[in-house]
């Protein structure tokens, strides 16, 4: 992967966090999270060169993303501060897990060669990135003890289930 594109698509991914992050809480606009990854979206498979191996990588993490989201906020464990909810979670949380999955179609790939370290970074900066958002106001977490084993135990299997069958079947 080149450099530029390397860039591009952590850019890319980090600009759609911001705005669905900051449009919701500094700025009242549910909709420009969704907006912002449209565009990022749709440039990125517009420039990628297997468009159907990405979006089989993206539904096989997206999916179980937003489903285990749903399920932490049906036990009660957090709940996003937020106005356009479908279910029990944003619909931009979608969209963001729908960008995120852009990391695993190229760049994630590194650790298939170093399992370890993969496994461990996604159990610590899984978790850590939502309780990012406690601070900003975007997430409330009722049972911190509960919220760091359930997220830690989903992002480390995240990342099993990435190495041992995305990156094998893909």
């Amino acid at each position: 992967m080149s450099k530029t594109k390397l860039f591009l698509t952590l850019t890319g991914y980090q600009i759609t966090w911001l705005a669905c992050i900051f449009g919701e809480i500094k700025l009242n606009l549910s909709f420009l999270g969704i907006f912002v990854a449209t565009i990022y979206l749709s440039t990125y498979l517009y420039f990628i060169d297997n468009r159907k191996r990405f979006v089989k990588i993206s539904l096989l993490i997206s999916l179980p993303g937003y489903l285990f989201d749903t399920l932490i906020v049906h036990l009660s464990i957090y709940e996003f501060n937020t106005s356009l909810i479908l279910g029990n979670i944003p619909v931009w949380m979608f969209f963001l897990w729908l960008s995120f999955s852009t990391l695993f179609d190229e760049i994630l790939k590194i650790f298939k060669n170093y399992k370890i370290i993969g496994i461990l970074l996604s159990g610590i900066l899984g978790p850590m990135t939502y309780y990012i958002g406690k601070p900003i106001g975007i997430i409330s977490i009722y049972n911190e003890p509960l919220f760091f084993i359930f997220m830690s135990s989903f992002w480390i299997f995240l990342m099993i289930y990435y190495l041992e069958f995305i990156l094998k079947k893909n």
